[in-house]
């Protein structure tokens, strides 16, 4: 709901969908219109340490994934990563075809910062983020 909510307030409208809802937990409605928007949210309370993923399966379907880091170790903020699903499949890590994990596409909460960073607050749905570059 924190996502949809953002989503809302910052002009693209956004619903979440059922509990338990297959692949992806909001569709959100591009201010500029097009396609609605499947948005599939991960959440975890942050803490460091090379055990500590954000996973989602590359059979998911879903346009974009929301990833929310709340307030947790050092980290005192709620933050949000909202990137295109191309985007995370490109950055992701992934495990070798013959893997029992083949399927996992995954960061570590210390990686997501770092890989995703460019995505940070990308409530308007910006398939390039929201970093801008001083000129």
């Amino acid at each position: 709901m924190l996502v949809a909510a953002e989503l809302t307030l910052h002009g693209v409208p956004a619903m979440k969908m059922p509990d338990n809802w297959p692949h992806y937990d909001i569709v959100a409605q591009p201010s500029g219109g097009g396609p609605a928007q499947r948005i599939s949210v991960k959440a975890r309370t942050f803490k460091h340490g090379s055990d500590t993923f954000v996973t989602y399966q590359a059979t998911d379907q879903f346009d974009w994934l929301a990833i929310v880091l709340l307030p947790g170790a050092d980290q005192m903020e709620r933050r949000f990563f909202i990137v295109p699903r191309a985007v995370a499949d490109a950055r992701a890590t992934k495990a070798g075809a013959t893997a029992k994990v083949a399927n996992d596409r995954y960061w570590t909460q210390d990686q997501v910062v770092k890989m995703l960073g460019d995505f940070k607050d990308n409530f308007c749905l910006s398939l390039t983020g929201t970093t801008v570059t001083a000129p």
